[in-house]
């Protein structure tokens, strides 16, 4: 497991974006609008020098996410990369983290759990699921 991003909740996606890209001189790698499946739209941007990531997520009203937020105060999660989301989710919520969204295949394989001040942390993997047999 590694830590790959941080990503912060924006109330104006295109006024943060440029923001981080034209003021900070980070590059956009990708962007999803996930709308249409009642999410929102992230832009992930990258430091060229030191490959830090960060992913910018703008939740419409009525999106799951979009709860109201004091500005400053917008940390959404923190990412880690794990090699089996199931497996990594189980552990983590046996172990007493408190389970957010369990394990999914949308967007290259999800889920999410909360620490003990209520973060909220994605695991994610790369690669497909590995195949679960009863």
């Amino acid at each position: 497991m590694h830590l790959e991003y941080t990503g912060i909740r924006v109330m104006d996606l295109d006024r943060s974006v440029r923001f981080y890209t034209e003021r900070l001189g980070l590059k956009e790698l990708r962007r999803k609008d996930a709308r249409a499946d009642g999410l929102g739209i992230w832009v992930v941007l990258e430091d060229a020098e030191s490959k830090q990531r960060i992913e910018l997520n703008w939740y419409p009203e009525g999106s799951r996410h979009a709860t109201p937020y004091v500005p400053g105060e917008g940390l959404d999660h923190l990412a880690f990369v794990v090699d089996d989301v199931a497996e990594a989710y189980a552990k983590l919520v046996a172990a007493g983290a408190e389970p957010a969204i369990p394990p999914s295949e949308y967007e290259g394989w999800t889920a999410y759990v909360k620490d003990p001040d209520g973060n909220w942390i994605e695991l994610y993997q790369k690669t497909p699921p590995k195949a679960r047999h009863p």
